[in-house]
């Protein structure tokens, strides 16, 4: 049996040599045929274009002409564009209109309620270097348009999630539909929301209730359906019905799930409404934009470390709130109990001074009595005297309003002093060949256009749809090489070829460039829990920190263009890849470890023969996961001058060119999914 299942393995490695022979001999018959008949085979045929373009763009006129009097829009899209926008508006007045010191006040009690004194710093210290730094109007308008979006994508997501626990048809038809949203990058989510809904917040909101809406239905899903069975059938013993059952049985097991699905809605929110600010969003994504747009570093560093410290808050808060123990009593609960019975204090006061007051008109009121009748009114009180305190702060010009601007700082002056110093000492560092300049243009000359050439000039477009169709078949079989040949096809139809493959080219890239760095990083932090310490904080900031926020610091050092984005790929693309890879390792038992340094391997040895080999599935889970985050960031790169797909978008996004936009939308999907699906094949195999 033995030697069978050894004959059939060494058959099947024979099998894939053979096939990978005929298939490169096959691609080189290709580039010779043609040499001879460049015309058919050099570049994708504009003939064989499908023409989407100007049918969206015709459409877009359409919807533009006849938006204020077709059906569609009077009776679906713009009442529920005024009942997002209404909700938003009056969630950002609230927060402009409430001081600052008690929106500051009120994240750092719920910070020391969920998880303690340093919690509560981390929000109060963030908070004000957000009003220190002038921009808390415009944290203000990114958190009330964060907060409506979250609210409205678990609204939708949970009872989602809930039906597709309970229906594995329902779930196995929503899956395709979540995979897609999860796979497409979220820039692309822009251009078609515009189409119905115009520029401005609302479709900021659609928009990115639409990219944060996969975790909350999946992790729900989960959640519920991990619910012990035996839980289940002594609720059903006990008479419950299906309803009670879900509400005091499975939603409260499941509550540690969901409360992960809600942490993630919140972090891919952040992400892209910090991206909306390009149609019109505001807020701290909008300062961030124009911030780059006029190469003014030092405005655009003050906005991202804003938007860096909103995200690690509400990370925090989300993640300790899906830890939070709401059945235990504390010190902290009891401490907050306290100021809950202080906020009583006025009625008290109230029922206290009522009661003094009532024999000098002659009558009799009794204590118990009279506090009852008003406990009953306290959230009313409470707000009269604080509209009460606020107007009389206006009065006397404690409070204006916002963040007194008395007291802001100026970090863009000193940033900008940087940049300049940067630019002038570390583009070529002493006439050596070292520097970012040196840098760039060996990236730039010696690796990206040379590879851009291959794929777009050297290899003919079949040559490359095969090669890519034989790793998937590789990976797969002809099921996922039909799909990644379709897929590549699709590209050349929409006519983002050449944009497709310089894409494909920088992902390439970026991809080797975060291997060869995160590998041996999570190699040294799974053998080194010192290195593991140093590295979790900063690794943890990269991991919150919103795609879009990287372009800063990297544009510091090299200016605008595809460099850039390469660069902020790497450093996105990094923190799951090391912290995979460390997993993996760490998770390979020590019995087999231990057995390896038995037989005398050395540590080297023990590393490459036995921890590497068994930690390959978490590896090649962090690749894939690498891959996808790096392409997410080519693409927001092509903002800053980074060419291909997400230069195409981009252009259609500020020329109001839909039909273009959603074309380098598409061909980014059809790349994205042909990439994720063959290193996830990858995984699964492994």
């Amino acid at each position: 049996m033995l030697g069978s299942k050894t004959l059939s393995a060494q058959s099947s490695a024979w099998m894939r040599v053979a096939l990978w022979a005929g298939v490169v001999a096959l691609g080189v018959g290709i580039v010779f045929i043609a040499q001879t008949q460049p015309a058919l085979l050099e570049k994708f045929p504009e003939t064989w274009n499908l023409g989407l373009r100007q049918p969206i763009n015709d459409f877009q006129s359409w919807v533009i002409g006849h938006r204020s009097s077709h059906p569609v829009f009077a009776f679906f899209f713009d009442p529920l564009s005024d009942l997002i926008d209404f909700g938003l508006r009056r969630v950002e007045d609230f927060l402009l209109i409430t001081p600052w010191y008690l929106v500051v006040l009120a994240f750092g009690l719920v910070g020391y309620w969920l998880a303690g004194w340093r919690l509560t710093l981390l929000a109060v210290g963030g908070l004000l270097f957000c009003g220190l730094v002038g921009l808390w109007e415009e944290s203000m308008q990114t958190l009330a348009l964060m907060s409506v979006s979250v609210f409205i994508s678990l609204l939708i997501g949970i009872p989602l999630g809930i039906i597709a626990s309970r229906s594995a048809a329902f779930e196995a038809a929503l899956r395709p539909l979540l995979d897609g949203m999860q796979t497409m990058p979220a820039f692309v989510y822009l251009i078609p929301v515009l189409l119905f809904f115009g520029v401005a917040r609302v479709p900021s909101v659609v928009a990115t209730v639409i990219y944060a809406l996969p975790p909350a239905i999946r992790l729900t899903t989960l959640g519920i359906r991990q619910v012990i069975l035996s839980a289940i059938e002594a609720a059903r013993s006990f008479g419950s019905t299906p309803r009670q059952m879900l509400l005091k049985v499975e939603l409260p097991l499941a509550l540690p799930s969901i409360m992960t699905g809600v942490n993630q809605t919140i972090m891919m929110a952040l992400g892209i409404v910090v991206i909306a600010a390009l149609i019109g969003a505001g807020g701290l994504g909008r300062e961030v934009t124009i911030s780059l747009q006029r190469l003014k570093v030092g405005d655009a560093f003050e906005a991202g470390m804003a938007i860096v410290l909103l995200a690690i808050i509400l990370d925090r808060l989300s993640d300790a709130l899906s830890k939070y123990d709401f059945t235990g009593v504390g010190r902290r609960q009891r401490v907050l109990a306290g100021v809950l019975a202080a906020l009583q204090l006025p009625a008290k006061g109230l029922a206290w001074l009522v009661c003094r007051i009532a024999p000098l008109a002659g009558r009799r009121a009794n204590y118990e009595t009279v506090y009852e009748s008003l406990a009953q009114n306290l959230f009313l009180i409470n707000s009269v005297l604080i509209v009460a305190a606020l107007w009389l702060a206006d009065a006397l010009a404690f409070h204006s309003g916002g963040f007194p601007s008395a007291l802001n700082i100026r970090l863009d002056i000193p940033a900008d002093a940087v940049v300049r110093w940067m630019r002038d000492n570390l583009y070529e560092i002493g006439g050596s060949p070292f520097g970012t300049g040196p840098l760039s243009d060996f990236i730039t000359l010696q690796m990206m256009n040379p590879l851009r050439d291959l794929l777009v000039k050297t290899l003919p477009w079949a040559t490359v749809i095969l090669w890519v169709a034989a790793l998937a078949f590789t990976a797969s079989g002809w099921r996922l090489a039909l799909a990644a040949a379709v897929g590549f096809f699709t590209i050349g139809l929409l006519g983002m070829w050449e944009a497709g493959m310089d894409t494909l080219s920088q992902c390439i890239i970026a991809i080797f460039f975060t291997i060869i760095i995160a590998v041996p990083v999570g190699v040294l932090t799974s053998r080194n829990d010192a290195a593991q310490m140093v590295l979790r904080p900063l690794l943890d900031t990269l991991q919150t920190i919103p795609p879009f926020v990287y372009l800063v610091p990297v544009i510091m050092l090299f200016n605008i263009g595809r460099v850039p984005g390469l660069i902020a790929a790497v450093l996105y693309a990094l923190p799951p890849g090391i912290k995979l890879v460390d997993l993996g390792i760490r998770q390979v038992p020590v019995e087999t470890v231990e057995a390896a340094t038995a037989f005398g391997s050395t540590g080297w040895q023990t590393l490459f023969n036995v921890q590497l080999p068994l930690a390959l599935p978490s590896i090649l889970v962090g690749i894939n996961q690498m891959i996808m985050m790096v392409l997410s960031m080519v693409i927001i790169a092509g903002m800053v001058g980074g060419a291909g797909l997400g230069l195409e978008a981009v252009t259609g996004l500020a020329r109001s060119d839909t039909g273009r936009g959603i074309e380098a939308g598409l061909a980014i999907v059809a790349l994205a999914i042909v990439i994720d699906r063959i290193t996830q094949a990858w995984t699964t195999e492994k």
